[in-house]
């Protein structure tokens, strides 16, 4: 039980008991209540305590006597109000049943009959209200109470109450009233008192709700709501819902008009037409007149800054609190077991005032789930149904309801509530989503380009084919207009990405590149921020001519990741020292560190191998230079560590030879993939074994067979995107190597037996990565399914007998093989669960462990934090954006 329950019993003894909070609102917190004198349950309403105190006991409960006496069927009566122990109360009774939010959030929208007869009932009880002289205030769907169908209007009169009672101080506690997507332009102008033309608006915008699935104004945030209700005309419900009959649409179309001479006179009358098959009202907006010059124009302009001061700091998802002028920064930390996965995805909400991320999943291992932090609270809150992926992207929607979210682990993009409610699949085999103000969410589709799908559902567009030199494209913001976009390009080796800041015009499909950098995100009036070489930056932008302007201003220095809110608040991971360790782990999961004192700068994960007397380990890290990577060879466990290449490209893969006189690597040093081979201790010539397809294929990974005969890589058209298994003989002059596994679908991580007769590999010709064993050469001859629930990174034991991989849940697995007289899985083991800080195990292309001779122990390679880095995982910079405004220049 709660300190607040605790003490509202203590208040309230002899007259009511609280058994349980039913929620929350923007003015008061909902109880269930035992009226104690009557033996009933009762919804037991308590003001928020500091708008009580700025409202007073006693003006409070005199306006809402005036309430009291309502008596209506559609309308929630008054049972009692009271102040006790500094508590301002009001009760009415408890209703059975649910909200109409409730239910449009689970159903979107309503049938047409059922919506008119809720709303033709409404507008009977507003009548009732106004022929008292009661306006209501905060028609919305919340305040709407479905009881066996029957709507009943709760709060009547509590708007009107705090309103008159609090008078100008209101603004004080930060609080306004009225939800923005359901206030008349009159409430949101705030010149003039809400009349009953105000509740008819809102009823209008309830109604529009229930038939189109949408307010009839949208924005990310509540100032962009606000402008359309002061300067624009909603599209008529009929062109979204060609079945709402013409008198319905009419009726809302003049409900809604902007003056309030111009709506229906009375509720009574909005009612009447909704029956009413001969109602029609004006020719309805075009959408050139929903811009045009008319009465609330010039009033509504003047009129925004009063609103939105209005409306700031509220605190409900819609309401953005306006930052503070001083630009402040601090550490976002997060509570043990809710913290940030290193290197995990993250969003701050369009208003600024809570965080999406990646944080530990259920599953344990590798994957992930979606954590909301909201800043006002110390705890953060999993998201349900998001667990069970690896890189999550997680993209809020403009009204911070919602979050798209997804990878290849989940098969596809998809979006869920952030307060709870089923997930919804909108594009399957997509990636990196992005939720655009236009109402379409964006996601890249393999190699195909990028695609868009309404966010409620439909079948994706197309918007951008692929890319010359680019294996990956993603959207991160639409420019003003929503006719283009800004994305990103990712090309080059896969070990040393080069990223591109692209224009994409979304009507031609036309993609061009404007500079180097990622995740670029474009700000009022005309400015752009990226991060390039772990410098976030920015300049000015034209986005009319997609021109960059002068100056290019470095910014903030460190930055691995960032978020950037509507509000102007900034969040952002600071790119720390990335430093490895290699551990033991026993078949029992016991860890034991390979060398004491030895880390390892910039591991690169692409494999790394132990040679056959388990005395040196190869390994790649990144080169002194940009754009390079180099192979090193370390005497285990306390020898020397050698440099095997020396920054002539970038260089990875090693394997050992079957002697382990010579390591084996892919080299990139001539723009295309070549496999050479040297000695272990870098003398003598450095041998090609194979010289390259050409443009159309690439092999990025090879590994030699142990009589040296053959010679077995992974390739795949550049970029990585198909992934194939070819052999051939080793050699420049020999014939290019032969496909020999793949074709309508992926295979890759070829690892060859340590007699060279089994062949394993992943494939994802089921649908997902499994690992599978054929002979060899003679790969024909047989396959068989080794793994049963996903697997990755086949590795064979040094006898040959067992082969292990790592299961979808990171599960080290060992699986026992018998290949005479057929093939055949004898046996399966788990063996334990390889941590999240273990570095490459999720990785399909390289294989990041490896296996000591007697088979009992494996080798790892885990992350390990810098004791010279204190920073907290995240950074949260409030008015950021005045800085670089200032930086950059007005």
């Amino acid at each position: 039980m709660t300190d607040a329950i605790t003490r509202l019993n203590e208040a309230l003894r002899n007259r009511y008991r609280i058994e349980r909070e039913l929620g929350a609102g923007g003015m008061a917190t909902v109880y269930l209540a035992e009226d104690l004198k009557h033996d009933r349950s009762v919804a037991l309403k308590v003001l928020r305590p500091e708008l009580a105190a700025v409202v007073g006991a006693e003006r409070f409960l005199g306006e809402i006597r005036t309430t009291a006496n309502l008596q209506h069927p559609n309308i929630l009566p008054l049972f009692d109000s009271g102040e006790a122990a500094g508590f301002l109360y009001f009760v009415m009774p408890y209703v059975e049943g649910e909200t109409l939010r409730d239910r449009l959030d689970r159903e979107k929208q309503l049938p047409v009959e059922e919506a008119v007869r809720i709303a033709t009932e409404i507008a009977d009880a507003l009548q009732a209200a106004h022929d008292q002289g009661i306006i209501h205030r905060d028609v919305k769907p919340a305040n709407i109470l479905l009881s066996r169908g029957r709507p009943l209007v709760a709060d009547f009169g509590i708007a009107l109450a705090v309103s008159a009672a609090g008078g100008g101080r209101l603004t004080e506690t930060g609080l306004s009233m009225g939800t923005p997507y359901y206030m008349s332009p009159e409430q949101a102008s705030a010149d003039r008192e809400p009349t009953a033309a105000s509740d008819i608006y809102s009823l209008g915008s309830v109604l529009y709700e229930m038939l189109v699935g949408d307010p009839p104004h949208t924005g990310g945030t509540a100032q962009a709501v606000l402008a359309k209700i002061l300067t624009a005309d909603p599209p008529a419900a009929s062109v979204s819902r060609p079945t709402i009959p013409a008198n319905v649409d009419s009726a809302i179309r003049k409900a809604l008009a902007r003056l309030p001479a111009d709506r229906f006179a009375s509720a009574e009358q909005f009612g009447r037409a909704l029956t009413d098959p001969s109602f029609r009202f004006g020719r309805g907006p075009t959408p050139a007149e929903a811009g045009g010059p008319g009465l609330w124009k010039p009033v509504a302009l003047a009129a925004v800054v009063v609103a939105i001061v209005a409306v700031a700091g509220a605190g409900r998802t819609w309401m953005r609190p306006v930052p503070p002028a001083p630009v402040a920064r601090f550490g976002s930390p997060f509570l043990p077991g809710q913290e940030i996965r290193r290197g995990g995805d993250f969003a701050i909400s369009p208003d600024g005032t809570f965080l999406v991320y990646a944080g530990p999943g259920d599953e344990g291992g590798v994957f992930s789930r979606l954590w909301v932090r909201r800043f006002r609270e110390l705890e953060a809150a999993p998201i349900a149904g998001t667990d069970g992926g690896r890189h999550l992207n997680p993209s809020i929607s403009p009204d911070g309801l919602e979050v798209a979210f997804g990878d290849r682990s989940f098969d596809g993009v998809r979006t869920v509530r952030i307060d709870g409610g089923p997930v919804r699949m909108l594009m399957a085999a997509s990636a990196y989503a992005f939720w655009g103000e236009d109402g379409f969410i964006y996601a890249l589709d393999g190699a195909e380009g990028i695609f868009r799908v309404p966010a409620g559902g439909g079948e994706p567009e197309r918007v951008s084919g692929p890319v010359p030199g680019a294996s990956m494209q993603y959207v991160t913001d639409l420019l003003p207009g929503g006719q283009r976009a800004l994305v990103t390009l990712v090309g080059g080796d896969i070990p040393n990405p080069v990223a591109d800041v692209a224009l994409l015009d979304l009507t031609t499909g036309e993609t061009r590149r404007i500079l180097p950098g990622w995740g670029a995100r474009f700000i009022e009036p005309g400015y752009l921020v990226f991060v390039a070489d772990g410098t976030l930056n920015g300049t000015r932008f034209d986005p009319g001519a997609g021109r960059l302007g002068e100056p290019l201003v470095p910014l903030m220095d460190g930055v691995d990741d960032f978020s950037l809110s509507e509000t102007g608040t900034l969040v952002y991971r600071p790119a720390l020292t990335s430093r490895e360790e290699f551990v033991w782990v026993s078949r029992e999961g016991a860890v034991t560190p390979v060398a004491q004192d030895w880390t390892v700068e910039g591991l690169v994960g692409r494999g790394f191998e132990l040679s056959p007397d388990g005395r040196r380990l190869v390994l790649t890290t990144s080169g002194d230079e940009p754009g390079t990577e180099d192979v090193w060879v370390k005497e285990l466990p306390d020898g020397p560590l050698q440099r095997l290449t020396f920054g002539e490209g970038p260089a990875w893969g090693p394997r050992w030879t079957a002697s382990g006189e010579r390591v084996t690597y892919t080299s990139g040093q001539t723009g295309g993939r070549l496999t050479l081979s040297r000695r272990f201790n870098g003398t003598g010539p450095v041998d090609t074994l194979f010289g390259g397809f050409g443009d159309s294929l690439d092999a990025p990974d090879a590994q030699l067979d142990p009589t040296g005969e053959w010679l077995v890589l992974r390739v795949g058209v550049s970029g990585g995107r198909e992934r194939h298994i070819a052999a051939g003989r080793p050699g420049p002059d020999e014939d290019p190597p032969a496909l020999i596994v793949g074709g309508p679908y992926n295979a890759a991580q070829p690892a060859l037996s340590p007699d060279g007769r089994l062949l394993a590999y992943i494939s994802d010709e089921s649908g997902r990565n499994e690992v599978y064993v054929r002979p060899f050469p003679d790969v024909g001859a047989d396959r068989v399914l080794v793994s049963t629930e996903g697997g990755l990174q086949p590795r064979w034991s040094r006898d040959g007998t067992e082969l292990f991989y790592v299961g979808a849940g990171t599960e080290m697995t060992a699986a026992r093989i018998a290949w005479e007289p057929v093939i055949r899985v004898v046996s399966r083991e788990e063996l334990f669960t390889i941590p999240i800080d273990h570095v490459g195990l999720d990785s399909p292309l390289a294989t990041n462990y490896d296996v000591a001779a007697n088979g009992q122990r494996f080798l790892v390679a885990r992350s390990v934090s810098d004791p010279d880095d204190v920073t907290p995982g995240l950074v949260v910079v409030l008015n950021w954006v005045e800085e670089m405004r200032s930086a950059v220049g007005r």
